[in-house]
């Protein structure tokens, strides 16, 4: 009786993959700033305790009570999210104790006009 012999199975040849089109590179434009992000907004007497009372854009005026908060380490050591209010961020704050950094926006938007 004759064998049969197993076909030795050949690897399947890869098929190259087709090549994109490169894409032309786009020129980079530099954006150009929202003339309402750099309005001076002058700030509320209470505003004016923490951040001076000189007229400034309210992306730095949120930066300044930033600066306010981390220099006197108000931010909620187990809870980063929060910041505790000192004597001066209490009337700014309407009387309570801690907020929400998200709440920060809001409340500073009623001080600044």
């Amino acid at each position: 009786m004759a064998t049969k012999k197993a076909k030795a199975k050949k690897p399947a040849a890869k098929k190259a993959a087709p090549k994109k089109a490169a894409k032309p590179a786009k020129a980079k434009v530099k954006r150009k700033p929202n003339a309402a992000f750099m309005k001076a907004l002058t700030p509320s007497a209470t505003l004016a305790a923490v951040i001076g009372s000189k007229a400034l854009p309210r992306t730095e005026a949120v930066k300044k009570v930033w600066d306010y908060i981390k220099k006197n380490k108000l931010q909620d050591a187990k809870n980063k999210r929060n910041i505790n209010a000192d004597a001066t961020l209490k009337p700014l704050f309407a009387g309570k104790g801690t907020i929400s950094m998200f709440d920060l926006a809001k409340i500073l938007s009623k001080h600044l006009s």
